[in-house]
């Protein structure tokens, strides 16, 4: 080794031996005097001496310069996160140059910093940036440390040059959106993360972000004097922050590394360590996780509440009148208004009142912030006096019974803390956690997660994730009994005793508080006291034995119970973990169903449900054209149940006399008729599927002048696509019947073409949305199986708003399964089942929301 190498690795041994030195400083110092602040702030110094040290030592160049980036930037170093650092060059480096840098990386993890770094031209950071919206927010808390200052300057100003307000916040709600989707939406994990979970720190982070970017601050005194939030709301986000800082920065010094979930390893130790006690019914780490899913809670609803005011801050919307919907709410442009800030406070009732409403207007989208705050404070007026009143109890149940928005109700229930007000028991298992096996949710959100499970059997759209659970759903009466038993399945969970058998009580309770019929009580009641027979009979005996499954038989009594017990069975093992249903699980419920179904109906085979029903129907359709009952069956049997539950037997019986004969067709096949009810054309087309099939079908409609108000995607088991369009023409008088055979000499002929699609045409939107313009929203997840992504898409209606979506979903190579094309007015509500490789990529995801939404944009 020579002198100079020698004086190297001296210098590099000086500044590790310092920095270890000074951690240990600060760790000490914490532990004994716990300030996150203090500590986060202390390690950034440290940090910023040794990489100046470092700096000096390599002897960068005069036109370069180190910048911090990232949560070191913002003075907010954890102690094992990385360091990041971005190497600003006025140009591109040269040979010699290039090894001084790749030298100086070296140096920074011989010195014993764990460095996330970049090197990059102020020209490359701005067109990475451009593209990337996590780079643009690095570069946003980018903090000078040593070097040319002038080309950080330059850095800055290209920054905020290039800055689109209104983008940026969009695409940092749709990235929030996307990774709260990564957490099922819920806070309310057993082994939460808590930076990055819905109520974790970068839910904070956010909103930081958008201030900062629109020169509002980053600080929360700041966001007070703005008048965003109220100095209480203001107090509270600070101390919320000031503990999930110290929770982290426990759980580096526990970890040794870098760990961001509260782990079952670690929930013991940070209690003792934050001076949780315990007491005989409840551990320290029950404690101390309930106090952390508060404040998640906590967070989750701040975060709403600002980044609502936010948009209304940054995009007023003028012109927008309010609208009244009764004598005490009104609509202020897609947000539901109290008339007045104190209306729960004079009128208790007007609280579930308040969420009933939302879903009976499908415009409205949420509440205003006065609303939300108005209804937090108002909270502790739900007493015994307002449970008993008939009003409220009328308007719980209604909320129950409206055939849309039941699980968003019951979240913003919780969430506003009035569900567990309205009933004291679900209050007392908000936050609590379930220590066993398969559980990965709090008592509270695993039970809205079973109600939201429920809720999917009932839409035909996702049959395909669970076709038996749908198919029975269809056909069951009364099914909000079935949420009913849902809320109270686990609520007496932590009382010491039998948790069904004391369920069983509270759900009777209500039920006869709420005027149930006896009848449908005992339904209920008999759910929550034997939610876990079906699984344990299934998974625990031999259920080829007679003798068992008809003890189980006679236990349940009756089909009615049977079909409830087996969807909320479902339901109720799919909410416990996305990991615990498995095909084994789905077969041994499906297997003592069935066995138990052909007892209780003394053998009877055919099934009284829709898809049954349909399949008859169609027969009898068929007969009608001199068809034997045989001629469906080698078509049929390309079709599944979600193809039946989702086509009308006259479609089916339609479909298959045109389809019988041509099952493996190599042509398309595209036949048209007069709508079977109202206007328009139904449309068939029968292809083998290929890429870009939904865009060319698209496409044709909209330079025929069709207008596609309903769309049903499928796909058979052999890879043919049979597809049904609804279409419309754009006048009243379309003659449809001497439009047939232009369509289906056309589109078939557009089918056999392979020429790249066209471009979209802008047709002309209505006035009414021109001045009354839906938001558009993007909700892109994956489904319940995991093998696919459902696509949910809210915009305006107009003109070729159906093929631009399938054009950037053709260019993004995405797969259509299925599609479910809903116009009610001006308004579109689309649900695409799909899949490609691409969603399977964070980045290709938000892009593709970004272009989804672009796209969307009325203009």
């Amino acid at each position: 080794m020579t002198v100079t190498a020698v004086r190297k690795a001296l210098r590099i041994d000086a500044v590790r031996a310092a920095l270890a030195e000074g951690r240990r400083g600060l760790r000490e110092h914490f532990l004994a005097d716990p300030d996150p602040r203090k500590l986060l702030r202390g390690h950034t110094r440290l940090i910023d001496t040794a990489l100046a040290t470092l700096w000096r030592q390599a002897r960068m160049p005069d036109d370069a310069a180190l910048v911090a980036v990232g949560g070191y930037a913002r003075g907010e170093q954890f102690p094992a996160s990385d360091v990041d650092v971005l190497v600003l060059l006025g140009r591109e480096p040269s040979a010699g140059e290039r090894e001084r840098l790749e030298g100086f990386v070296g140096r920074l993890w011989d010195a014993g910093l764990e460095a996330g770094h970049s090197v990059r031209t102020v020209e490359a950071c701005r067109e990475a940036a451009r593209t990337d919206v996590t780079v643009q927010t690095t570069l946003l808390d980018a903090r000078y440390l040593r070097g040319s200052r002038p080309l950080f300057e330059r850095l800055r100003a290209a920054m905020h040059a290039q800055l689109d307000a209104m983008a940026f916040f969009e695409a940092k709600r749709l990235e929030q959106e996307q990774r709260h989707a990564k957490h099922q939406d819920t806070a309310f994990s057993l082994e939460p993360n808590l930076k990055e979970a819905p109520g974790g720190l970068r839910d904070l982070h956010t909103i930081k972000w958008i201030t900062r970017a629109f020169g509002i601050g980053a600080d929360w005194r700041d966001l007070e004097r703005a008048g965003l939030i109220t100095r209480a709301e203001a107090r509270r986000l600070a101390r919320d922050e000031a503990l999930l800082q110290e929770l982290r920065i426990r759980l580096h010094y526990l970890a040794g590394r870098r760990e961001d979930r509260i782990v079952f390893d670690y929930q013991t130790l940070l209690a003792r360590q934050m001076g949780f006690a315990g007491s005989p019914t409840r551990q320290p780490s029950e404690q101390l996780m309930q106090r952390y899913f508060r404040t998640a809670k906590e967070i989750t609803l701040l975060n709403t509440i600002l980044l609502q005011n936010l948009r209304a801050r940054l995009a007023p919307d003028a012109g927008s009148q309010p609208r009244p919907l009764n004598e005490r709410f009104e609509a202020r442009g897609e947000f539901l208004n109290a008339c007045s800030e104190d209306l729960f406070e004079r009128h208790p009732e007007a609280i579930l009142e308040s969420f009933l409403l939302l879903q009976q207007h499908l415009e409205l989208r949420g509440m205003t912030a006065t609303t939300m705050r108005a209804l937090w404070r108002s909270r502790g007026r739900i007493n015994a006096r307002f449970r008993r009143d008939p009003r409220n109890r009328l308007m719980f149940l209604l909320t129950l019974q409206h055939p849309r928005g039941v699980v968003h109700s019951l979240r913003r229930m919780n969430q506003y803390g009035i569900l567990g007000g309205y009933l004291p028991a679900f209050g007392r298992i908000v936050g609590q956690m379930q220590h066993d096996l398969f559980h990965v949710y709090t008592v509270d959100q695993h039970i809205l997660m079973v109600v939201r499970n429920l809720r999917r059997f009932t839409m035909p759209e996702l049959a395909h994730e669970f076709p038996l659970a749908s198919q029975l759903m269809s056909g069951f009466a009364r099914r909000w009994l079935l949420y009913v038993a849902a809320l109270y399945h686990d609520i007496a969970k932590g009382r010491g005793a039998d948790h069904s058998t004391l369920g069983a009580i509270d759900a009777r309770r209500f039920c006869r508080s709420h005027g149930l019929s006896r009848d449908d009580t005992e339904l209920v009641v008999f759910l929550v006291a034997h939610h876990l027979t079906l699984s344990s009979v299934a998974q625990k005996q031999d259920t080829t034995d007679p003798d068992i499954v008809g003890a189980f038989a006679n236990t349940v009594g009756d089909e009615r119970r049977l079909i409830a017990l087996y969807l909320l069975t479902v339901a109720d093992v799919r909410g416990t973990s996305p990991k615990v249903w498995n095909a084994w699980k789905a077969k041994l419920l499906e297997d003592l169903f069935r066995a138990a179904r052909r007892i209780l109906t003394g053998g009877r085979v055919e099934m009284d449900t829709a898809l049954a029903e349909n399949q008859a129907e169609a027969r009898r359709l068929l007969r009608l054209y001199a068809l034997s009952d045989t001629v469906m069956d080698r078509f049929w049997a390309q079709l599944d149940t979600t193809y039946f539950l989702r086509h009308d037997p006259q479609e089916i019986a339609w479909q298959t006399r045109t389809l019988h004969f041509r099952v493996d067709s190599g042509d398309p096949v595209v036949k048209a008729r007069p709508a079977p009810f109202g206007e328009g054309l139904q449309v068939m087309i029968y292809t083998p599927d290929r890429a870009e099939l939904f865009a060319r079908i698209c496409g044709y409609f909209e330079r025929a002048n069709f207008n596609i108000v309903e769309a049903k995607i499928h796909t058979t088991r052999h890879g043919y696509a049979l597809d049904t369009f609804l279409v419309m023409g754009d006048g009243d008088g379309t003659h449809y019947r001497d439009m047939i055979a232009l369509v289906e000499t056309g589109l078939a002929e557009e089918l056999r073409s392979t020429a790249p699609l066209r471009p979209p045409l802008r047709g002309r939107v209505s006035r009414r949305v021109r001045h009354f313009p839906v938001t558009p929203m993007v909700d892109l997840r994956p489904d319940e199986r995991g093998t696919s992504h459902v696509l949910s898409v809210v915009a305006s209606d107009r003109p070729g708003l159906l093929y631009g979506i399938a054009r950037i979903l053709a260019m993004y190579r995405v797969n259509l399964r299925t599609a479910k094309i809903n116009t009610l007015g001006d308004r579109a509500e689309d649900v695409f089942v799909v899949s490609s490789e691409a969603l399977r990529d964070g980045k290709s995801v938000l892009q593709l929301e970004q272009e989804l939404l672009a796209e969307l944009q009325v203009t």
